[in-house]
């Protein structure tokens, strides 16, 4: 019987092992699987803290359901009848600019009439599919800044790409790769030529599919609705640990990968035990996994060196409802760089999810850091809770004293698919050719959310199959 070893208990590393059981059993074959964890709590940054009647989510908030991969992982585990999808307030979204927040405009009467964007930026944004905005050379890896520059204007970088940028991936617009963040925009643009007539063509079409009945999807944003479980989305993490059973070995971490004598690979641990395996799959993030095949290819460890993270600190803070006065009626805000605030923005999560805080109260969850200060990471907790104090008091209103406060930091929080991402990773395909059996997989590569893992789970799960023979 061949063996695997999964390498990381994230959401990456169990719903590979999930998947890998579940495909081998299918298809009959006899594959003896372990999952390596080296902390004794499962779910990587998937934690959903409760505390005091609140529910604070150190990491991600969940997913959206316009993709299929996790909604059909829940429901071949038996958890999708536990969905739990957010209210409608979490349409609404809003960016803090020139002192006041402003709703984001989902359409062309709302955009006209919203003042986010003034109306030389708004003149500026209509040139926007017009023969005046030239296409990038083919096969540039542009910055997310220079696209933003090039085809909507500096306003619109400032006030709208920059803020996104900064709540999806606490990234710099200035240095992440336009091709390898958002390949779908990029697609848009070399099929469409532009962006708004892109949107337009699209649009027509999807209005003539669903008048044949045909099953649509967005055409260039992520859309759906955003959701996770009652109980947190660590319920999905917890739910596929329970599953896996007497696979999953926590508290163990590993410490090298090396060629191995009877099989493959031989895995070393921290406690100083060996285990050797036919398939080895790392889901641990990028550093972690340089660390461990630096004595097997210093080629690849080098690689996966050159992938960046970014910090970023998370503020839970409780507030009596009836303290304040804003209506909270939406997902949260962003807030631009050049605002000059501490706080990326806050999410009001009590708001999109009404179980995340006791009755009569609010729960408000702020994001400080990223890649454009990471600096903050190491603030002391007395100037964290200061700093987001300020920043609702300036976006918000809001002078009244959290009754409940946590703070989380991840000092490597978020990987950054800066420029030449994509040559990165055509190097690692190549190099790992010399290592059959060895799989990469995570967010550390071809998408950071929590859909995006998932997806990179089924491909290594199918990579490994194939591999087992």
């Amino acid at each position: 019987m061949k063996k695997a070893i999964i390498i990381g208990g994230g959401i990456s590393g169990l719903s590979t092992a999930w998947l890998l059981r579940s495909k081998a059993l299918a298809a009959g074959k006899e594959l003896e699987i372990t999952l390596l964890e080296k902390e004794q709590r499962l779910g990587g940054k998937i934690w959903s803290i409760k505390s005091d009647g609140y529910t604070c989510e150190w990491g991600p908030n969940g997913f959206l359901d316009s993709k299929p991969q996790t909604l059909e992982l829940c429901r071949a585990i038996g958890v999708e009848q536990n969905l739990h999808r957010s209210n409608d307030n979490a349409r609404k979204r809003f960016i803090f600019s020139g002192g006041e927040l402003h709703r984001l405009p989902e359409g062309g009467p709302s955009f006209l009439k919203s003042k986010l964007i003034s109306w030389p930026g708004k003149l500026r944004l209509a040139l926007e599919p017009t023969p005046f905005i030239a296409a990038a050379p083919k096969g540039t890896d542009e910055t997310l800044a220079d696209f933003g520059r090039r085809r909507l204007g500096q306003e619109a970088l400032d006030k709208l790409i920059a803020p996104m940028v900064s709540g999806i991936f606490a990234g710099d617009p200035e240095t992440m790769s336009l091709v390898s963040c958002f390949p779908r925009i990029a697609e848009l643009e070399r099929e469409y030529g532009g962006l708004i007539r892109a949107m337009i063509l699209l649009a027509k079409k999807k209005k003539k599919d669903i008048a044949e009945g045909k099953v649509v999807s967005s055409a260039a944003g992520p859309g759906g609705v955003l959701t996770s479980f009652r109980e947190g989305i660590q319920y999905l993490a917890d739910a596929l640990t329970e599953s896996l059973g007497g696979i999953v070995k926590p508290g163990i971490a590993v410490t090298a990968i090396e060629k191995g004598e009877s099989a493959r690979y031989r895995v070393k641990c921290s406690d100083g035990s060996e285990q050797e395996a036919d398939l080895v799959i790392v889901a641990s993030p990028a550093f972690a996994a340089a660390e461990m095949l630096a004595g097997l290819d210093a080629a690849v460890s080098g690689v996966l060196r050159q992938i960046p993270y970014a910090s970023m600190t998370v503020i839970c803070f409780g507030y009596e409802r009836e303290r304040i006065a804003h209506p909270l009626d939406g997902f949260g805000y962003l807030i631009p760089k050049k605002e000059g605030r501490s706080t990326l923005g806050t999410l009001w999560d009590s708001s999109m999810f009404e179980n995340r805080a006791p009755d009569g109260k609010v729960l408000l969850r702020s994001m400080m850091g990223g890649a454009c200060f990471p600096e903050y990471v190491k603030l002391s907790d007395d100037e964290v809770t200061a700093r987001v104090k300020k920043d609702l008091k300036a976006t918000m209103n809001i002078d009244a004293e959290p009754s409940f406060v946590r703070i989380f930091r991840h000092p490597q929080a978020i990987p950054q698919y800066t420029v030449g991402h994509g040559q990165r990773l055509e190097a690692l395909d190549e190099r790992m050719k010399a290592h059959p059996g060895l799989i990469l997989t995570g967010n550390s590569y071809r998408g950071i959310g929590l859909n995006d893992c998932v997806a990179a789970a089924q491909r290594a799960a199918d990579e490994a199959l194939a591999l087992a023979g």
